[in-house]
């Protein structure tokens, strides 16, 4: 259990530490000359209930930045009234910051008790119960000390082992992090930094990264609770020795983050709630200046309310907190604002959101979010998070933003019973609700397509995938369409989606037309047949209305484009095959040349033995082949491909393919 100090200056936290531990934690100079704490200091005791660490912060109002940098790591609350001064300025300050930590456990030193007589002891304590009234600390027990007589301290070490034994450690099962609060170098090991570990559990030899400055580093070695330790647990404070190619003790300051490398994901726009203290002069507007404090950070920012125009004193709110610089968080953690001159605390809340949009903060889809992002229980969140727009999320990224385990985000969707989709390295999640939606819709705006348009073969992935909501991701999108195609609904085919049973249907005019252009493409001419141009001619329809019924019979099958605008009925490219295939037979060697198949296509087309055909068209012919890979072309030699004599339809049976072909084949050189 970690237990901080609290209370206004010179009331006796550092000698009351002393006492308890037997350890001086005013390690600089400074501090001994001044007789004052101004950096944070570190004492352990190890006791029966386990080692209880301590952190003595200054109570001086200019150092109450130094004393957060301590508090946000603290369990228990050991706050400090002395019996001559009673509650002071700063008594009420660190109080207040300890509340908007959420710190809800605790216990008060009366310290100095051997200055004040019982009347006075009595009369302090009022005020100290006054003070605590409606705090997370009301009712904390007061106990009477004095460090220079020894009365209360053995008291007091009672009832922080009684508060250590009913302590429930930090769950373990998040990912690791540690807020930094000292870094240096030590002679022999190199770079340490010390800090409370406030979530998961770092062992030696593990992999870490320094956010926000993306530093890699090696663990070396642990101390924990101020003793050796393969392991660090959420709760313990913790030294580690670093190493890494760019680690060095000035490399790391008060303010990082050292933690798992997952969870690096730096932030500088976060959604959070606000709760401002009743003594703020004034509203918080828009673009309030403040500085912000969250772990052991301190940064520039300005506040931007979300749920009205200002926050006034005494109320609260959701602000988006926009930063002068990146940090490390997690959803969830607690934070505290000052004025930008340091003279007093205005507020503080939990951040809730560390993805914050720059735009459209305040619509209510974005406040329905942020009041699902609330909830404190992350299936809570998630489950409402998925009842509302955009429907989906990311649950890694979810997962990461709230340090859960890496195991987490399955768990989370087992639990629920959700739908995911592992697509461009992210997690993305619906509901099983919203995904049977989705589908039914995806389904229907195919239907209504096809309705609409039954000459195409189907509906474009991308106009289909902006069409429906969800608009998921192009990615997600990919995978979504392949896990409904595998249930059967639906076919994919390149860059078309068609539901399963439609087929491609001419309008009535295109039939007409086709009626009317079919038979000149077969007969006599049907191995050099019109072109798109000459068929315009022909038919007295303009040449793009041509063109785009010949390409919807080629989608259909019916036809083929061997050349530009040059199509031919798939039959006749079908006989064209067979016809290669018997000379390819018939060549000791297995193959022919383009003049071959010429003279062989004008025998069978015209029966004259006329080069009706002609070389350029025979050629283009065989390159069509040769793209679709059912001819193998070497120099002007080709060779029948057996793997692809059935691309373009049925083929003479009675013709054998030799069985030195039918087991191998060759690649295009």
């Amino acid at each position: 259990m970690i237990i901080g100090t609290a209370g206004h200056i010179d009331h006796g936290k550092t000698a009351l530490v002393g006492a308890l531990t037997g350890v001086d934690t005013d390690r600089l100079k400074e501090e001994k000359a001044r007789g004052i704490s101004i950096d944070l200091g570190f004492a352990y005791l190890p006791t029966e209930a386990g080692t209880l660490g301590f952190i003595d912060v200054p109570g001086h109002e200019k150092f109450i930045h130094t004393m957060l940098a301590g508090a946000s790591g603290i369990d228990f609350a050991l706050l400090i009234v002395a019996a001559d001064d009673g509650v002071m300025p700063q008594t009420r300050e660190h109080l207040a910051l300890l509340d908007l930590l959420g710190i809800s456990r605790g216990v008060v030193a009366l310290t100095k008790a051997d200055l004040a007589d019982a009347a006075r002891r009595a009369e302090v304590e009022a005020e100290i119960a006054a003070l605590l009234d409606g705090t997370g600390l009301d009712g904390a027990p007061v106990v009477p000390v004095s460090a220079l007589t020894g009365e209360g301290i053995d008291d007091l070490r009672v009832q922080l082992i009684k508060a250590a034994r009913a302590f429930a450690a930090r769950a373990t099962d998040g990912r690791f992090r540690l807020a930094v609060d000292r870094s240096f170098s030590l002679a022999g090991a190199g770079t340490v930094v010390t800090g409370t570990v406030l979530s998961g559990r770092v062992a030696v030899g593990d992999a870490v990264t320094v956010s926000p400055a993306g530093l890699s580093a090696r663990v070396r070695s642990i101390h924990a609770q101020n003793r050796k330790a393969e392991e660090g647990r959420a709760g313990d404070r913790c030294a580690l020795n670093l190493a890494g190619d760019d680690v060095t003790a000035d490399a790391i300051a008060r303010g990082d983050m050292v933690l798992a490398p997952s969870l690096h994901a730096p932030t500088e726009r976060i959604d959070a709630t606000l709760t401002v203290l009743a003594g703020e002069p004034k509203p918080l507007g828009q673009w309030f200046p403040v500085r912000f404090h969250h772990g052991s950070v301190e940064v520039g920012a300005r506040l931007v309310p979300l749920s009205a125009d200002t926050l006034p004193p005494g109320g609260g709110g959701l602000v988006q907190i926009v930063l002068e610089q990146p940090i490390a968080a997690a959803a969830g953690d607690r934070y505290v604002i000052r004025d930008t001159s340091a003279q007093r605390t205005v507020g503080g809340g939990r951040l809730i959101d560390l993805r914050a949009p720059a735009r459209k903060r305040r619509t209510p889809e974005r406040l329905a979010q942020l009041a699902a992002l609330g909830e404190t229980e992350p299936e809570a969140a998630l489950a409402r998070l998925l009842a509302v727009e955009p429907w989906h999320l990311d649950l890694a990224a979810f997962a990461r933003d709230r340090a859960l385990g890496s195991e987490a985000g399955a768990g989370l969707a087992e639990r629920l019973g959700l739908v995911t989709f592992a697509a461009a390295g992210t997690l993305i999640t619906l509901s099983a609700e919203r995904w049977a939606l989705y589908c039914d819709a995806l389904t229907a705006e195919l239907a209504r397509f096809h309705d609409a348009n039954p000459d195409l073969p189907g509906m474009g992935t991308e106009k289909l995938r902006l069409a429906l909501i969800p608009r998921l991701p192009k990615p997600v999108f990919t995978e979504a369409l392949r896990r409904i195609a595998g249930g059967g609904t639906l076919m994919l085919d390149g860059a078309w989606v068609r539901l399963s049973g439609h087929e491609v249907r001419l309008t009535r005019r295109d039939e007409l037309l086709w009626e009317l252009i079919e038979p000149k493409l077969d007969g006599a001419e049907r191995f050099r047949p019109p072109r798109v141009r000459d068929l315009a001619g022909m038919t007295g329809e303009a040449e793009p209305d041509i063109r785009r019924l010949m390409k919807l019979l080629a989608r259909m099958g019916k036809v083929d484009e061997v050349a530009h605008d040059h199509f031919f009925l798939r039959s006749t490219v079908g006989s064209m095959v067979a016809m290669m295939r018997q000379l390819s037979q018939a060549a000791p060697d297995r193959q022919f040349v383009a003049s071959a198949f010429r003279d062989r296509v004008e025998r069978d087309g015209s029966g004259s033995g006329e080069h009706t055909v002609g070389r350029k068209v025979a050629i283009q012919i065989l390159e069509f082949f040769d793209r679709h890979g059912v001819t193998l072309r070497r120099g002007d030699l080709r060779r029948v491909n057996p793997h692809r004599l059935d691309l373009f339809g049925a083929i003479d049976d009675n013709v054998s393919v030799p069985g030195d072909l039918s087991g191998r084949t060759e690649q295009a050189r």
